[in-house]
């Protein structure tokens, strides 16, 4: 049974930032699930038991090692999309999260090809279908 295809997959995904404007994005791998080559701001499943906070805490150390400092939910949206396809369906829990930039690397090489910091009108192409989607809502949570 597969998340996403088989049933409905709940994943927290994070956009992390500097404070000073500039977001953080990652270019998928081959090893990532799906959308290889494209820019994403972050996230993961969550796990049996596990609150959607302490998901994102880990998932944000996993990938870019480095401890939240702030964290502050965004939304939740509910993300049906296909792949290669298969009809996905994930409910997607948001969050901006607020980190040390000199802390920031890439904790997964084997899923992560590079990483960046980028202003958000200026972001790297292609994006990730479902973060695409989101860069507005993004944009508009950094300037409140």
């Amino acid at each position: 049974m597969k998340p996403g295809i088989d049933y409905i997959g709940v994943t927290c995904c994070f956009v992390c930032h500097d404070g000073q404007g500039k977001i953080l994005l990652g270019k998928r791998g081959v090893n990532c699930r799906d959308e290889h080559g494209r820019w994403d701001c972050g996230g993961g499943q969550v796990e049996h038991g596990e609150e959607f906070e302490e998901a994102v805490r880990r998932e944000v150390m996993e990938e870019y090692g480095a401890e939240p400092i702030e964290m502050q939910f965004i939304q939740t949206r509910s993300v049906l999309r296909e792949h290669d396809g298969v009809p996905t369906h994930w409910v997607v829990f948001l969050y901006g999260v607020l980190v040390d930039p000199a802390q920031v690397r890439n904790g997964e090489p084997h899923k992560i090809d590079e990483i960046g910091w980028f202003d958000p009108d200026e972001l790297p192409d292609p994006l990730h279908s479902a973060f695409a989607e989101e860069v507005e809502l993004v944009k508009r949570w950094l300037s409140s």
